[in-house]
């Protein structure tokens, strides 16, 4: 029942207090976890979606601001999509959305059912669970360079549930602030996390002040890793036995996919025996990429140009 799968994973009724909705995965039992950059938080919340049948699913929904402006009653511009999760066990699809802008944008989470209809769901007493990320980066904007911004909204990128834990990249506080967290679920208190490091070919040198900005579990050659993207575009490898709290940790290049280009989302899936791994960009569109010789991938070390990597 819903009560007994709250009481498992520790929830309790009463209203998140999110700052901000920007990246989703799923767990078990139809809960839904939330990074909340703005908050430096993940919360974990049931979504009471725990039974369906996804083979009956077959979603093709089109005009997705128009119909988000209408649910809001504002324009479709006041309306942005931050992330998609399909929950595994339902196929019934979650948005993360912001109402708004600046100082009065606020945070939501939207339901898509498997007949496409959108509905709202209401934070008001649900269970949930909240975990706070230590030594996150300080609300406000800095200059780096030519360039100004504000780091905590880097504070988590990506997050994902795996074999009982929820991994959460982004930016810690201080210099090389790329980091990857792995939070024990249920919550308790979490880790300063691993500092990663990476080689970025197109820059030619090792850098460590950028976040990952997605990323996928991924077994290679039966060790679980993490594939992950960054912007510019390189493509990481990192096995989830080396990211120890407080150690840094160094990835191994295994591609670099063009610059002035930004990684948005990947999935891995299976087709004819083999793995690929499925990466939407905002300018080089969708990449189909084999996983087949990636264990053997060595890594970039130096730096490249033109089409090479």
């Amino acid at each position: 029942s819903v009560a007994n799968a709250a009481n498992l994973w520790q929830l309790k009724n009463g209203t998140p207090d999110l700052k901000s909705a920007g990246t989703l995965s799923f767990g078990p039992d139809g809960i839904i976890f939330v990074g909340d950059q703005k908050g430096a938080a993940v919360f974990a919340i049931d979504t009471g979606d725990a039974k369906g049948t996804v083979s009956e699913v077959a979603l093709n929904v089109g005009n997705v601001g128009t119909r988000l402006g209408k649910l809001f009653n504002v324009d479709a511009g006041d309306v942005a999509v931050n992330d998609l999760a399909a929950n595994p066990a339902t196929g019934t699809v979650f948005l993360a959305v912001t109402k708004g802008s600046g100082a009065d944008a606020t945070p939501a989470l939207v339901k898509v059912d498997g007949k496409g209809a959108f509905s709202e769901i209401s934070l008001k007493n649900v269970a949930f669970s909240k975990v706070e990320l230590p030594n996150a980066p300080e609300d406000k904007v800095v200059k780096r360079g030519r360039r100004s911004s504000n780091p905590r909204k880097d504070s988590i990128t990506d997050l994902a549930y795996v074999d009982g834990k929820v991994i959460v990249s982004g930016l810690s506080a201080g210099q090389g602030g790329s980091t990857v967290r792995e939070i024990g679920f249920p919550f308790s208190s979490t880790s300063q996390g691993s500092r990663v490091e990476i080689y970025h070919g197109a820059h030619g040198k090792y850098e460590s002040h950028s976040a990952i900005r997605t990323f996928v579990p991924f077994n290679i050659d039966g060790e679980p890793a993490l594939l992950a993207g960054y912007v510019c575009t390189p493509l990481v490898k990192f096995p989830l036995s080396s990211l120890k709290s407080g150690k840094p940790a160094r990835g191994t290049t295994i591609a670099e996919l063009g610059n002035h280009n930004r990684p948005l989302d990947m999935i891995v899936y299976e087709k004819d025996g083999s793995n690929f791994l499925l990466l939407a960009n905002s300018a080089r569109g969708v990449m189909k990429i084999s996983t087949e010789d990636i264990a053997e991938n060595k890594g970039i070390t130096e730096r490249i140009s033109d089409t090479a990597g």
